[in-house]
Protein backbone atom coordinates (compact mmCIF):
# COMPACT_ATOMS: atom_id res chain seq x y z
CA UNK A 1 0.00 0.00 0.00
CA UNK A 2 1.07 3.22 -0.91
CA UNK A 3 2.33 5.95 0.93
CA UNK A 4 3.14 8.85 -1.02
CA UNK A 5 1.89 12.22 -0.15
CA UNK A 6 0.16 14.83 -2.81
CA UNK A 7 0.61 18.39 -3.17
CA UNK A 8 -2.47 18.52 -0.75
CA UNK A 9 -0.70 16.47 2.04
CA UNK A 10 -3.09 13.76 1.14
CA UNK A 11 -1.86 10.56 1.54
CA UNK A 12 -2.87 7.92 -0.63
CA UNK A 13 -3.31 4.40 0.09
CA UNK A 14 -3.40 4.81 3.90
CA UNK A 15 -1.89 2.30 6.21
CA UNK A 16 -1.85 3.01 9.65
CA UNK A 17 1.19 2.93 11.85
CA UNK A 18 1.89 0.09 14.35
CA UNK A 19 2.51 0.29 18.00
CA UNK A 20 6.34 0.08 18.04
CA UNK A 21 6.84 2.73 15.14
CA UNK A 22 4.51 5.04 17.34
CA UNK A 23 6.09 4.40 20.67
CA UNK A 24 9.67 5.23 19.31
CA UNK A 25 8.58 8.44 17.20
CA UNK A 26 6.78 8.93 20.89
CA UNK A 27 9.97 8.53 23.27
CA UNK A 28 11.94 10.52 20.76
CA UNK A 29 9.27 13.81 20.95
CA UNK A 30 9.23 13.67 24.64
CA UNK A 31 13.01 13.53 24.83
CA UNK A 32 13.55 16.69 22.46
CA UNK A 33 10.46 18.29 24.39
CA UNK A 34 11.91 17.19 27.95
CA UNK A 35 15.29 18.53 27.24
CA UNK A 36 13.91 21.83 25.43
CA UNK A 37 11.72 22.91 28.82
CA UNK A 38 14.40 21.72 31.37
CA UNK A 39 16.43 24.33 29.41
CA UNK A 40 13.84 26.66 29.27
CA UNK A 41 12.68 26.23 33.02
CA UNK A 42 16.26 26.36 34.06
CA UNK A 43 16.33 30.07 32.10
CA UNK A 44 13.45 31.11 33.26
CA UNK A 45 14.69 29.97 37.39
CA UNK A 46 17.65 32.15 37.09
CA UNK A 47 15.59 35.29 35.57
CA UNK A 48 13.22 35.45 38.00
CA UNK A 49 14.98 34.40 41.26
CA UNK A 50 13.64 37.83 42.23
CA UNK A 51 10.42 37.11 42.07
CA UNK A 52 8.18 35.96 44.82
CA UNK A 53 6.97 32.70 45.27
CA UNK A 54 3.57 33.43 43.86
CA UNK A 55 5.13 34.69 40.41
CA UNK A 56 7.49 31.86 40.14
CA UNK A 57 4.71 29.58 40.59
CA UNK A 58 2.64 31.49 37.94
CA UNK A 59 5.95 31.69 35.55
CA UNK A 60 6.67 27.81 36.11
CA UNK A 61 2.66 27.07 34.83
CA UNK A 62 3.12 29.00 31.48
CA UNK A 63 6.40 27.33 30.63
CA UNK A 64 4.77 23.82 31.09
CA UNK A 65 1.74 25.15 29.22
CA UNK A 66 3.40 26.99 26.04
CA UNK A 67 6.67 24.34 26.22
CA UNK A 68 5.51 20.89 26.80
CA UNK A 69 1.83 21.38 25.55
CA UNK A 70 1.82 24.38 22.75
CA UNK A 71 5.11 23.53 21.48
CA UNK A 72 3.88 20.18 20.08
CA UNK A 73 0.77 21.41 18.62
CA UNK A 74 2.29 24.37 16.92
CA UNK A 75 4.92 21.90 15.27
CA UNK A 76 2.08 19.29 14.23
CA UNK A 77 -0.25 22.49 12.96
CA UNK A 78 2.74 23.74 10.91
CA UNK A 79 4.19 20.66 9.44
CA UNK A 80 0.47 19.29 8.93
CA UNK A 81 1.02 16.21 11.38
CA UNK A 82 5.26 15.49 11.52
CA UNK A 83 6.88 15.88 14.65
CA UNK A 84 10.30 15.51 14.89
CA UNK A 85 10.08 11.39 16.00
CA UNK A 86 7.38 11.16 13.13
CA UNK A 87 9.57 12.56 10.66
CA UNK A 88 12.21 10.19 11.84
CA UNK A 89 10.40 6.93 11.66
CA UNK A 90 8.95 8.03 8.62
CA UNK A 91 5.12 8.58 10.21
CA UNK A 92 2.40 11.61 10.04
CA UNK A 93 -0.84 12.36 11.21
CA UNK A 94 -3.58 12.42 9.02
CA UNK A 95 -7.46 13.12 9.06
CA UNK A 96 -9.84 10.19 8.93
CA UNK A 97 -10.29 11.27 5.40
CA UNK A 98 -6.46 10.90 4.53
CA UNK A 99 -6.26 14.96 4.72
CA UNK A 100 -3.86 17.11 6.19
CA UNK A 101 -4.96 18.17 9.64
CA UNK A 102 -5.41 21.72 10.75
CA UNK A 103 -5.16 23.55 14.28
CA UNK A 104 -8.00 22.41 16.02
CA UNK A 105 -7.05 18.46 15.35
CA UNK A 106 -3.38 19.01 16.44
CA UNK A 107 -5.21 21.09 19.56
CA UNK A 108 -7.62 18.53 20.55
CA UNK A 109 -4.93 16.02 20.28
CA UNK A 110 -2.31 18.29 22.42
CA UNK A 111 -4.92 18.72 24.90
CA UNK A 112 -5.84 15.03 25.50
CA UNK A 113 -1.97 14.09 25.28
CA UNK A 114 -1.58 15.87 28.65
CA UNK A 115 -3.83 13.32 30.43
CA UNK A 116 -2.96 10.22 27.86
CA UNK A 117 0.98 10.47 28.15
CA UNK A 118 1.79 13.21 30.12
CA UNK A 119 0.41 12.50 33.26
CA UNK A 120 -0.09 8.42 32.89
CA UNK A 121 3.14 8.30 31.43
CA UNK A 122 1.89 6.85 28.20
CA UNK A 123 -0.15 4.02 29.69
CA UNK A 124 -3.86 5.43 28.77
CA UNK A 125 -1.95 6.02 25.11
CA UNK A 126 -0.38 2.65 25.01
CA UNK A 127 -4.02 0.75 26.27
CA UNK A 128 -6.07 2.68 23.49
CA UNK A 129 -3.53 2.24 21.09
CA UNK A 130 -4.02 -1.65 21.35
CA UNK A 131 -7.50 -1.88 21.71
CA UNK A 132 -8.38 0.38 18.69
CA UNK A 133 -8.13 -1.18 15.35
CA UNK A 134 -6.20 1.37 13.56
CA UNK A 135 -4.15 1.76 16.44
CA UNK A 136 -5.47 5.32 17.71
CA UNK A 137 -5.26 6.69 20.98
CA UNK A 138 -7.92 8.66 22.63
CA UNK A 139 -6.33 11.64 21.40
CA UNK A 140 -7.13 10.72 17.60
CA UNK A 141 -10.44 9.48 18.25
CA UNK A 142 -11.74 12.66 19.61
CA UNK A 143 -9.95 14.59 17.04
CA UNK A 144 -10.67 12.56 13.89
CA UNK A 145 -6.75 11.42 13.01
CA UNK A 146 -4.93 8.59 12.41
CA UNK A 147 -1.53 8.39 12.29
CA UNK A 148 0.08 6.60 8.99
CA UNK A 149 2.77 5.00 7.83
CA UNK A 150 4.43 8.00 4.96
CA UNK A 151 7.37 5.61 3.84
CA UNK A 152 6.23 2.67 2.70
CA UNK A 153 8.20 0.76 -0.43
CA UNK A 154 5.76 1.65 -2.96
CA UNK A 155 5.12 -1.25 -5.80
CA UNK A 156 7.47 -0.90 -9.16
CA UNK A 157 5.15 -2.57 -11.16
CA UNK A 158 2.09 -1.11 -9.69
CA UNK A 159 -1.00 -1.67 -12.01
CA UNK A 160 -2.01 1.37 -13.72
CA UNK A 161 -5.84 1.21 -15.13
CA UNK A 162 -5.72 1.82 -18.86
CA UNK A 163 -8.14 4.73 -20.01
CA UNK A 164 -11.39 4.14 -21.48
CA UNK A 165 -11.51 3.11 -24.89
CA UNK A 166 -13.05 6.16 -26.45
CA UNK A 167 -10.12 8.24 -25.06
CA UNK A 168 -7.47 6.12 -26.60
CA UNK A 169 -5.72 8.08 -29.21
CA UNK A 170 -7.32 11.28 -28.37
CA UNK A 171 -4.13 13.50 -26.98
CA UNK A 172 -1.44 12.09 -29.62
CA UNK A 173 -0.87 16.18 -30.45
CA UNK A 174 -0.52 16.51 -26.76
CA UNK A 175 2.57 18.37 -25.65
CA UNK A 176 4.09 16.54 -22.53
CA UNK A 177 7.58 17.82 -22.13
CA UNK A 178 6.97 20.32 -19.62
CA UNK A 179 5.43 17.64 -17.25
CA UNK A 180 7.68 16.88 -14.08
CA UNK A 181 8.41 14.12 -12.91
CA UNK A 182 6.69 14.78 -9.64
CA UNK A 183 3.37 15.14 -10.97
CA UNK A 184 3.64 12.09 -13.21
CA UNK A 185 4.07 10.35 -10.23
CA UNK A 186 1.19 11.94 -8.18
CA UNK A 187 -1.17 10.67 -10.93
CA UNK A 188 0.08 7.28 -11.07
CA UNK A 189 0.00 7.38 -7.49
CA UNK A 190 -3.63 8.13 -7.76
CA UNK A 191 -4.79 5.81 -10.34
CA UNK A 192 -3.30 3.20 -8.67
CA UNK A 193 -5.19 3.32 -5.39
CA UNK A 194 -8.24 5.97 -6.65
CA UNK A 195 -10.44 3.09 -5.62
CA UNK A 196 -9.21 3.02 -2.06
CA UNK A 197 -10.10 6.06 -1.48
CA UNK A 198 -13.34 8.07 0.08
CA UNK A 199 -15.11 9.19 -3.54
CA UNK A 200 -15.25 12.80 -2.68
CA UNK A 201 -11.59 12.72 -1.57
CA UNK A 202 -11.03 10.93 -4.47
CA UNK A 203 -12.61 13.59 -6.78
CA UNK A 204 -10.80 16.10 -5.33
CA UNK A 205 -7.31 15.17 -5.93
CA UNK A 206 -8.22 14.04 -9.77
CA UNK A 207 -9.93 17.81 -10.44
CA UNK A 208 -6.47 19.03 -8.69
CA UNK A 209 -4.30 16.84 -10.64
CA UNK A 210 -6.23 17.59 -13.87
CA UNK A 211 -5.70 21.32 -13.30
CA UNK A 212 -1.78 20.92 -12.86
CA UNK A 213 -1.50 18.57 -16.34
CA UNK A 214 -3.98 21.31 -17.98
CA UNK A 215 -1.69 24.36 -16.34
CA UNK A 216 1.59 22.24 -18.16
CA UNK A 217 0.56 21.41 -21.13
CA UNK A 218 -1.64 24.45 -22.31
CA UNK A 219 -4.54 22.02 -23.22
CA UNK A 220 -8.04 21.97 -21.85
CA UNK A 221 -9.50 18.06 -21.59
CA UNK A 222 -12.57 17.31 -23.95
CA UNK A 223 -15.36 18.80 -22.91
CA UNK A 224 -17.45 16.25 -21.06
CA UNK A 225 -14.62 13.85 -20.08
CA UNK A 226 -14.08 13.51 -15.62
CA UNK A 227 -10.89 14.39 -14.48
CA UNK A 228 -10.00 10.67 -13.59
CA UNK A 229 -10.47 9.45 -17.16
CA UNK A 230 -8.76 12.23 -18.58
CA UNK A 231 -5.43 11.50 -15.96
CA UNK A 232 -5.42 7.82 -17.31
CA UNK A 233 -5.98 9.03 -20.93
CA UNK A 234 -3.18 11.04 -20.81
CA UNK A 235 -1.07 8.60 -18.76
CA UNK A 236 -1.82 6.02 -21.23
CA UNK A 237 -0.62 8.42 -24.45
CA UNK A 238 3.04 8.93 -22.45
CA UNK A 239 3.26 5.00 -21.72
CA UNK A 240 2.66 4.70 -25.27
CA UNK A 241 5.30 7.21 -26.38
CA UNK A 242 8.03 5.59 -24.11
CA UNK A 243 6.81 1.86 -25.53
CA UNK A 244 7.09 3.66 -29.35
CA UNK A 245 10.82 5.28 -28.45
CA UNK A 246 12.35 1.88 -26.34
CA UNK A 247 11.30 -0.38 -29.34
CA UNK A 248 12.26 2.23 -32.15
CA UNK A 249 15.37 3.71 -30.75
CA UNK A 250 16.85 4.32 -34.03
CA UNK A 251 13.65 6.08 -35.63
CA UNK A 252 14.94 9.84 -36.26
CA UNK A 253 12.42 12.46 -35.11
CA UNK A 254 11.22 14.56 -37.20
CA UNK A 255 11.15 18.01 -36.40
CA UNK A 256 7.56 20.48 -37.33
CA UNK A 257 9.03 21.98 -40.43
CA UNK A 258 12.09 20.29 -41.08
CA UNK A 259 12.56 18.87 -44.74
CA UNK A 260 14.29 16.25 -45.82
CA UNK A 261 13.22 13.95 -43.00
CA UNK A 262 14.50 10.10 -44.37
CA UNK A 263 11.72 7.78 -44.34
CA UNK A 264 8.88 10.69 -45.43
CA UNK A 265 7.27 9.51 -48.77
CA UNK A 266 9.74 6.81 -49.60
CA UNK A 267 12.64 9.00 -49.87
CA UNK A 268 15.76 7.23 -49.74
CA UNK A 269 18.61 8.08 -47.31
CA UNK A 270 22.06 9.65 -48.71
CA UNK A 271 25.27 7.76 -48.46
CA UNK A 272 28.37 9.44 -47.53
CA UNK A 273 29.21 11.70 -49.42
CA UNK A 274 25.86 13.05 -49.89
CA UNK A 275 25.72 11.42 -52.85
CA UNK A 276 22.04 9.86 -53.54
CA UNK A 277 21.63 6.07 -53.55
CA UNK A 278 21.60 5.42 -57.07
CA UNK A 279 24.66 6.26 -57.94
CA UNK A 280 23.49 9.20 -60.07
CA UNK A 281 24.44 13.15 -60.27
CA UNK A 282 22.58 15.06 -57.62
CA UNK A 283 22.14 17.55 -60.14
CA UNK A 284 24.07 19.77 -58.49
CA UNK A 285 27.32 19.40 -59.56
CA UNK A 286 28.15 16.91 -57.01
CA UNK A 287 29.92 13.79 -57.84
CA UNK A 288 28.61 10.12 -58.11
CA UNK A 289 30.40 7.70 -55.36
CA UNK A 290 32.87 5.16 -56.97
CA UNK A 291 31.38 1.90 -58.00
CA UNK A 292 31.57 -1.13 -55.31
CA UNK A 293 30.53 -3.77 -53.13
CA UNK A 294 26.77 -2.38 -52.23
CA UNK A 295 26.47 -0.68 -48.73
CA UNK A 296 24.03 -2.36 -46.47
CA UNK A 297 20.79 -0.17 -46.75
CA UNK A 298 20.46 1.90 -44.13
CA UNK A 299 17.40 1.20 -41.92
CA UNK A 300 14.28 3.05 -43.19
CA UNK A 301 12.02 5.09 -40.81
CA UNK A 302 9.04 3.96 -39.31
CA UNK A 303 7.52 7.41 -39.84
CA UNK A 304 6.58 7.95 -36.08
CA UNK A 305 7.65 11.47 -34.66
CA UNK A 306 7.06 11.63 -31.65
CA UNK A 307 5.55 15.19 -30.36
CA UNK A 308 7.93 17.42 -29.53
Amino acid sequence: MSGVVTGDAVVLGLQPARLPSRALALFLDLVVVWTAYLLVMFGLTLATASLDEAAQMAVDIAGFVLVLVGAPIAVETLSHGRSLGKLACGLRVVRDDGGPIRFRHALVRGAMGVVEILMTFGVVACVASLVSARGRRLGDVFAGTLVVRERVPAARNAFVPPPPPWLVGRFTELDLSAVPDGLWLEIRQYLTRMGQLDPAVGRRIAERLADELVARTGTPPPAGVPAAAFLAGVVGERQARDARRAFSPSAPVAQPGAEGVAGVAGVGIAGAGGAPRDGGDSGGGVPSAPAGPPAAEAPRSTGFAPPA
